[in-house]
């Protein structure tokens, strides 16, 4: 290939020849401008066979022995993906700047596969994270689970039961932020007036809904967590985290309850961003990477 061929790309990636260049230009363009554009990019490697088992790496400049932060985006269990700007943005940048490595995670859907079948997509997805850390310059002893929405849900339930044998080969993780999950006790939600997707999402089926309850199948190997709720939203998710909280401490198991004042939306965008809630979280995920 010669300079002409690729001048659309700029000089600079002509005379380098660079695959690493080639990576932060798909960072940039495919994330968002506001990452760092001297990150890599390992886009759309495949956890799984199935078209949706699919995660993005974003690897910071020098990374090693690097902690990792593994996303799982949100969206009723029906909708979402893990390039969503709300999702990548701002916590993505700011992972990078701590000079840690950002994991966003897709899965199946529904109707193709109910809420604990998409548990066992991110708990696939995070055991090949654990396989490939070290070759991404990351630690895999060093990895926090993160979840928006329906995916804080998702995290929550693999979270309480590490353990669980349909968690398939995942190794003990250091942590785990819920953000703004309302569905920490299924049960309760069902048998009170609730949005139609949490039909969608959950069945009638009781027996379901203890089986993809967080609530219901705490231990005392539960993974720390840190639940993050929403103080503006009317189901009042903050009411679910502090029973959670309780029950955990009575078993033993460290959950940190955060109540933001910002709409379900923003828990998740606005993460990253310099203020108190992003020092939260950060104490958070760096004394359990530490």
């Amino acid at each position: 290939m010669n300079c002409l061929s690729v001048a659309v790309l700029g000089a600079f990636l002509c005379l380098i020849g660079s695959s690493n260049a080639l990576a932060a230009l798909s960072v940039r363009t495919q994330a968002g401008d506001s990452l760092l554009p001297t990150a890599r990019l390992l886009a759309d490697r495949a956890y799984g066979v199935q078209k949706d088992q699919r995660l993005d790496v974003y690897i910071p400049e020098g990374a090693q022995q690097a902690p990792i932060v593994v996303m799982v985006h949100g969206g009723a269990w029906r909708i979402g993906d893990k390039r969503g700007k709300k999702v990548v943005e701002n916590k993505g940048k700011h992972t990078l700047e701590n000079g840690m490595i950002f994991v966003s995670v897709n899965y199946r859907m529904l109707p193709e596969v109910d809420p604990y079948g998409q548990a066992r997509d991110v708990a696939e997805a995070l055991a090949y994270v654990q396989a490939q850390a070290a070759s991404w310059g990351g630690d895999p002893a060093k990895v926090v689970l993160m979840g928006h929405s329906a995916g804080a849900h998702l995290v929550a339930l693999l979270s309480v039961d590490p353990h669980n044998k349909d968690w398939g080969g995942i190794k003990p993780w250091r942590g785990t932020v819920v953000l703004d999950s309302g569905a920490l006790d299924v049960p309760e939600i069902m048998n009170r007036s609730h949005w139609t997707f949490y039909d969608r999402a959950f069945g009638k089926d009781p027996v379901f809904w203890e089986k993809t309850s967080p609530f219901h199948h705490l231990s005392g190997a539960a993974v720390p967590m840190l639940l993050v709720c929403s103080t503006k939203r009317p189901d009042k998710p903050c009411d679910q985290a502090r029973a959670f909280a309780q029950q955990a401490e009575i078993m033993g198991v460290k959950v940190g309850v955060l109540p933001e004042a910002l709409p379900h939306d923003e828990v998740n965008e606005t993460l990253g961003l310099e203020g108190d809630y992003t020092k939260a979280v950060d104490s958070f995920v760096l004394s359990a990477v530490k």
